[in-house]
C-alpha cells in the first residue's frame, strides 16, 4: 500500500488562490514538480521564494555558510507571541549565545540520565492504550505521550501534574488556532506596525507562557534554595555562557521551554503516530518488528535501544515519508547565485524535508514504505544527502538525538503490547501547518498481544 500524500497545486496559480491553498495545507500548495526538481522558483508582488533540493545547495545554506541564510523573519511572525526570542527564531550572536548554554543539557550522558524519565511515559502511554476499546484517534494519546515525555525530562513532574495538564490543554488549542497563518508571513510590513493576530492565537500564547512562568520562577527559587532536582530545567538554568558567564533569566528560560514543549512534543507525537500508522498498514514489517521488542528486557535499559536496529529504521523511514516539520525557511543575507541564477538579498530560501525525502531522482521507489531501504547503497547515500527531519548543521535540532531514543523506544513499548491495525474507512489524510498531521486523525485499532 502507498502512504498517502497530499495532491499537489497546478503549475501555475495566483498568489490568491496560493494563500488560500497555504492556509488548507503548506504542502497542498506546492506543485508537483518539487518532487524531481533541483531548484524552484516563485514570484509574488512581496517576496521571491526559491526552494531548494539540490544537495550541494542544501549543505551550503544549512553546513557551509548559515550565517549567511539565517531563519527567515516570517517564519518568526505567527509564533512569536508565543516563542518570543527562543532559539528556534533567533539569529546571528543572539542565538549562538542561547546555544552555547543549551547544548551542554542536551550532551554527553544526559540523555541516559533522562532515559529512565522517558521509559516512565512510554510506559504510561501503554497503559492509557491498554483502556481503549475498538478504533479510535491515535493523535491525541501520541501527544500526551510526548508531552508527559517533556515534563518529566525538563520539570521532573508527570503529565497528570496539574500546570503540565493545563499547559498541554493549551498547547492543544493554540495549535488549532493555526498561528503560522498570518498576513506578515506574506506581506512585509513595517516594525511598528502591531500583528494582527487571531485572538484564540493571542489568548491561547498569553495563558501558555504565564504557566510556563510560574514553573519557571518555581524552579528558580529552588535553585537558589539548593534543592532543586537535576533535570534538563535545573541544567540549562544553571549553565553559564562560557564567554560571557551569564545565564538565562526567567525570562529568557520561559522562551526556551516554549519552543522545547512545541517542538518536543509536537514533533515526536507527529512522528509517532505515523510511524504506528504505517506499521498497521505493513502487517509483515509490523511483525518483524514486534519479533524484535518481544526480546527487550521487562524494564529496558538505555543500553537495550542500541539494540531495536530494525526499528530504529522503521522510525527512520516514518521521518523519511511524514517528517514533523515538512518546510523550513531561510532568508538571503546578501545576493547569491544558485545553479546559474541570481538569488537577490532578502529572498526567502526554503528547504523542505518533505519533498527532498521523497526526491524521485535520489530514493528509488521514494513514496514506498520500506525501513529495509538503509540497508542499501542507495539508501545509505541518501541518508546523508536527502534526510534532514532534523535540519543539519549548527541549527541542526537539539533534541534530535533525544527524539530517536524517545520515538524507538515508544514503539518497542507499544509493539510489545500490542498488534495494530488499520481502520478500513479512515485512511489519513496528510495536512501541514505547524506539523505534518493527519487531517481527520490517525485511527488504529489496538488488540493486546497476549490475546
Amino acid at each position: 500500500m502507498i502512504p498517502p500524500k497530499p495532491t499537489p497545486r497546478p503549475e501555475k496559480t495566483s498568489l490568491r488562490n496560493y494563500v488560500k491553498l497555504f492556509r488548507k495545507d503548506i504542502l497542498s500548495a506546492q506543485p508537483a514538480k518539487l518532487y524531481r526538481a533541483w531548484m524552484a522558483e516563485y514570484k509574488t508582488p512581496f517576496f521571491r521564494s526559491f526552494l531548494v533540493n539540490q544537495p550541494s545547495l542544501v549543505k551550503r545554506v544549512l553546513n557551509e555558510d548559515p550565517m549567511n541564510f539565517p531563519k527567515s523573519g516570517r517564519v518568526a511572525e505567527g509564533l512569536r507571541p508565543l516563542l518570543g526570542d527562543s532559539v528556534f527564531l533567533t539569529n546571528g550572536e543572539t542565538w549562538q549565545r542561547q546555544r552555547r548554554i543549551i547544548d551542554p543539557a542536551f550532551e554527553g550522558g544526559r540523555l541516559k540520565d533522562t532515559f529512565p524519565a522517558m521509559r516512565a511515559a512510554g510506559e504510561q502511554l501503554v497503559a492509557r492504550l491498554a483502556e481503549q476499546d475498538g478504533a479510535f484517534d491515535i493523535e491525541p494519546y501520541a501527544s500526551e505521550g510526548a508531552a508527559d515525555v517533556i515534563f518529566r525530562t525538563l520539570f521532573s513532574i508527570p503529565i497528570t501534574h496539574d500546570t503540565a495538564a493545563k499547559v498541554f490543554e493549551e498547547f492543544q488549542g493554540y495549535q488549532r488556532a493555526q498561528p503560522i497563518l498570518n498576513i506578515a508571513a506574506f506581506i512585509p510590513l513595517p516594525k511598528w506596525l502591531p500583528r494582527f493576530h487571531r485572538k484564540r492565537t493571542r489568548d491561547g500564547a498569553r495563558a501558555i507562557r504565564k504557566l510556563i512562568t510560574d514553573l519557571t520562577a518555581k524552579r528558580m527559587a529552588e535553585i537558589e534554595a539548593g534543592r532543586a532536582p537535576d533535570d534538563l530545567a535545573t541544567k540549562i538554568m544553571t549553565t553559564t555562557d562560557p564567554q560571557t558567564g551569564e545565564r538565562f533569566s526567567t525570562q529568557e528560560m520561559v522562551d526556551q521551554v516554549a519552543i522545547f514543549f512545541l517542538a518536543g512534543h509536537e514533533t515526536s507525537a507527529t512522528a509517532l503516530g505515523w510511524a504506528l500508522w504505517l506499521l498497521a498498514a505493513n502487517p509483515e514489517v509490523q511483525a518483524r518488528a514486534a519479533q524484535e521488542a518481544l526480546e527487550l528486557p521487562s524494564e529496558p535499559a538505555f543500553s537495550d535501544i542500541s539494540k531495536l536496529r530494525f526499528i530504529k529504521d522503521v522510525f527512520r523511514e516514518a521521518l523519511r515519508l511524514y517528517p514533523p516539520v515538512p518546510m523550513m525557511v531561510r532568508e538571503a543575507k546578501c545576493p547569491v547565485r544558485f545553479r546559474a541564477r541570481d538569488v537577490p538579498k532578502g529572498a526567502q530560501i526554503v528547504l523542505s524535508p518533505w519533498h527532498l525525502g521523497r526526491h524521485e531522482i535520489f530514493w528509488e521507489r521514494p513514496d514506498e514504505f520500506d525501513p529495509d531501504r538503509f540497508k542499501t547503497e542507495n539508501g545509505k547515500t541518501c541518508l546523508r544527502d536527502a534526510f534532514i527531519p532534523f535540519s543539519t548543521g549548527p541549527r541542526v535540532c537539539t533534541g534530535a538525538g533525544f527524539a530517536m531514543v524517545e520515538g524507538v523506544l515508544f514503539l518497542a513499548l507499544i509493539l510489545r503490547a500490542f498488534r495494530i491495525e488499520t481502520v478500513a474507512e479512515k485512511t489519513p489524510v496528510p495536512v501541514a501547518h505547524l506539523t505534518v498531521r493527519s487531517k481527520d486523525g490517525i485511527w488504529l485499532r489496538l488488540t493486546p498481544r497476549e490475546a
